[in-house]
């Protein structure tokens, strides 16, 4: 993409100035400069009338005699940051330039160009001035293309990798989508290569640390913007410019060494887009099923009043008031995440799954509401008369699963002697139940928790009908909220400077030894033996790291916290 203003090359190019045979005779590191504007001046303390990128255009006839003079001369442009000075010889300086003042300017890197033939100044700037307004249009254009596209994709609703691969095709520039803990979620190289774009991705993204919300790192060539909702930021967003990776080097006083204002404005709205998408849900089910998941939804997100949802419930003939609630998460054991079916036919084997969780409620002859409540999981808050009757609802609701799925030939997994309903099989689903609540005000405790323990149960592959909260360990409830930005800014907190320290030096690999220290119970011998080094070492890495974390690695409580540390690391880190 080419920048908003012309650079001191593009302008030599141009035919008036073509016309004044220019030669460059100091500073050639510096054509590729910006030229923000053209003035004319023949006053030697012009310097401090600019305000960078400048072209200065002079027929040196005000400029000091001495050289002294017009070394300061030179020097103050070069600190003001002009782009270049162009001299037209003829009324000053016949054959050239004096050579102090080309001395001078290739001392500062300043571009020094003669014309050695007349030139009317005015053409020069008409065509420099023309070029910039030319640009400028072109990216207002691009601009206003770029809020209409990411508006349409906001009304549409669009897919994370849609809108990914909208801001690479806008922009020509590999972008990629990552969480708290610098993992990918979504990328677009831009015609590049895939593998060298990821390779060693979270190592490299720790190393791109800009300043701001939205900013551009100047040493790894990243545009980076947090991405984010009603206060709660959950990513990062980057777009890698120039394209090629070779930024240009920093010039005192240019306008911007990063990528041009439209690929800022391109990666906010394309957070933004990213943003609103993830808030929008958007489902094809009946009237009552809508209902349904509204209420649900609402005890799960705290967007209603509890009464009013007991009220709007009653109303359906689900009675809430006064009952043992009971929350129940039925999910596929096998994610749709890697493309073995289309996003359709996962829709569609959701809403089955849904179905057969309502026709099993039914047939327990139990009270619940019942919905889809993510992408993968279908809810139910039964509703009991009393605590004794959760045993025998909760058998009879996994036993009236069981038999609706085999009835609509969702089973044949049972062929071969395992419980489709159970399994292990393609088909196979997790049933998971919460802890019984008293009241509607905390059946949200015993939702939430169902779905802990029904996404950490994927892990485990034990045979059981129903899974609840004692079937779970540390590590399975760390992996099931792998994807909870406040986990994800615990670990960043506990181990972030480590991890950035081990990025930097990837022969170390600090976090390692951290490691075997922790799972051996901080028996440093035996540690050291498990990470065959020797035991001074060992103990010098210890020391290293208790000086880069900031902690005392004997204290019990120091250890336990960066132990938990590790453990979610590597829930973040799974598949």
């Amino acid at each position: 993409m080419s920048a908003v203003f012309p650079t001191v090359r593009e302008v030599l190019a141009l035919d008036p100035v073509r016309h004044g045979a220019p030669r460059v005779v100091a500073g050639d590191d510096g054509l590729d400069r910006p030229v923000r504007w053209v003035h004319v001046a023949e006053v030697p303390d012009i310097a401090t009338l600019l305000g960078g990128g400048e072209l200065v255009l002079t027929t040196g006839i005000g400029l000091p005699a001495d050289d002294a003079g017009l070394r300061a001369f030179i020097g103050d442009l070069a600190d003001v940051g002009v782009s270049g000075l162009v001299v037209e010889l003829g009324r000053r300086y016949l054959s050239g330039v004096p050579r102090v003042m080309a001395a001078a300017a290739d001392r500062r890197g300043l571009p020094l160009v003669e014309l050695r033939r007349a030139t009317p100044f005015v053409r020069i700037t008409e065509a420099v001035h023309a070029l910039i307004v030319d640009a400028q249009l072109t990216e207002l254009r691009a601009t206003e293309e770029i809020h209409q596209r990411f508006n349409d994709l906001s009304v549409e609703g669009a897919d994370t990798a849609e809108v990914i691969r909208q801001a690479a095709e806008l922009s020509g520039c590999p972008v990629v989508l990552e969480n708290l803990s610098r993992q990918v979620l979504g990328y677009d190289p831009a015609g590049e290569s895939a593998e060298l774009l990821l390779d060693g991705w979270e190592q490299h993204s720790r190393r791109i640390r800009p300043a701001g919300r939205t900013a551009y790192d100047l040493d790894s060539g990243w545009l980076v913007t947090t991405v984010g909702a009603r206060g709660q930021d959950w990513g990062r967003l980057l777009l890698r410019w120039p394209a090629s990776g070779d930024v240009p080097s920093a010039q005192a006083g240019e306008p911007t060494n990063g990528p041009p204002t439209r690929l800022t404005i391109l990666i906010e709205r394309a957070a933004s887009t990213l943003a609103l998408g993830r808030l929008i849900r958007r489902d094809a089910e009946g009237l009552e099923r809508q209902i349904h998941r509204t209420l649900l939804t609402a005890l799960l997100d705290h967007s209603r009043p509890v009464d009013e949802v007991g009220l709007r419930a009653k109303a359906l003939g689900v009675v809430l008031d006064r009952r043992h609630l009971v929350g129940v998460m039925v999910r596929h054991r096998a994610d749709d995440a890697a493309g073995e079916i289309s996003p359709e036919a996962a829709q569609a084997r959701l809403r089955d799954l849904a179905e057969a969780v309502g026709q099993a409620v039914r047939e327990a002859k139990l009270t619940a509401l019942t919905s889809a409540v993510d992408d993968h999981s279908v809810g139910a808050l039964l509703a009991l008369p009393d605590p004794a009757a959760e045993d025998r609802a909760l058998s009879a609701f996994a036993s009236a699963l069981h038999r609706v799925r085999l009835d609509a030939g969702t089973g044949r997994a049972s062929t071969a002697g395992v419980d489709p309903a159970r399994g292990a099989g393609p088909a196979a689903v997790i049933v998971a139940a919460g802890s019984g609540v008293g009241s509607l005000r905390e059946a949200r405790r015993s939702l939430v928790e169902a779905r802990q323990i029904a996404e950490a149960a994927r892990r485990d592959r034990r045979d059981l009908p129903i899974f609840r909260l004692p079937h779970v360990g540390l590590a399975g409830l760390l992996h099931l909220l792998r994807d909870e930005p406040r986990l994800q800014t615990f670990v960043e907190r506990e181990l972030g400077t480590l991890l950035e320290y081990d990025a930097r030096h990837p022969r170390e690999q600090l976090l390692d030894t951290l490691r075997a220290y922790l799972e051996q119970g901080r028996n440093k011998s035996a540690a050291a033996a498990a990470a065959h080094l020797s035991r001074p070492a060992f103990y010098e890495r210890l020391a290293r790291i208790a000086r880069i974390l900031d902690v005392d690695l004997d204290s019990v409580e120091a250890a336990l916290s960066l132990h938990v540390a590790l453990l979610a690391l590597e829930a973040v880190r799974a598949p």
